[in-house]
């Protein structure tokens, strides 16, 4: 029962990174409220879970340390900065979309109230 094979312990890496990346996202950023941070929690651990592997891959490639570590400690790294990284790009889609740059425009909108 204490015998984990590789693959299983990669999962509990991902787990782990992802949910440690969206706790200090945040953090870093306050929420507005409990909706707001249950969303971005979500939103940060499915990132996570996702995207572990192929951004791990990519920093320890960037910085030359691919042949230095782990496939569990590239997993970990790679999962905590995807889920990390979602709630920064999801607020810049958010303030472009504030501003106006590519929501609809005015008399569209005012035409999806009737």
């Amino acid at each position: 029962m204490t015998d984990f094979n590789e693959a299983a312990w990669l999962w509990a890496a991902r787990g782990a990174g992802a949910v440690a990346g969206s706790a200090v996202s945040l953090a870093y950023i306050l929420p507005s409220g409990r909706r707001e941070a249950a969303l971005r929690f979500a939103a940060g651990v499915v990132c996570g879970l996702v995207f572990g592997g192929t951004a791990g891959l990519k920093i320890a490639t960037e910085l030359g340390i691919a042949e230095t570590i782990g496939s569990f400690e590239l997993m970990l790294m790679g999962s905590a900065a995807a889920s990390l990284c979602t709630w920064w790009a999801l607020g810049l889609l958010a303030r472009a979309f504030e501003r106006g740059r590519w929501a609809w425009s005015k008399s569209r909108r005012k035409s999806d109230e009737r």
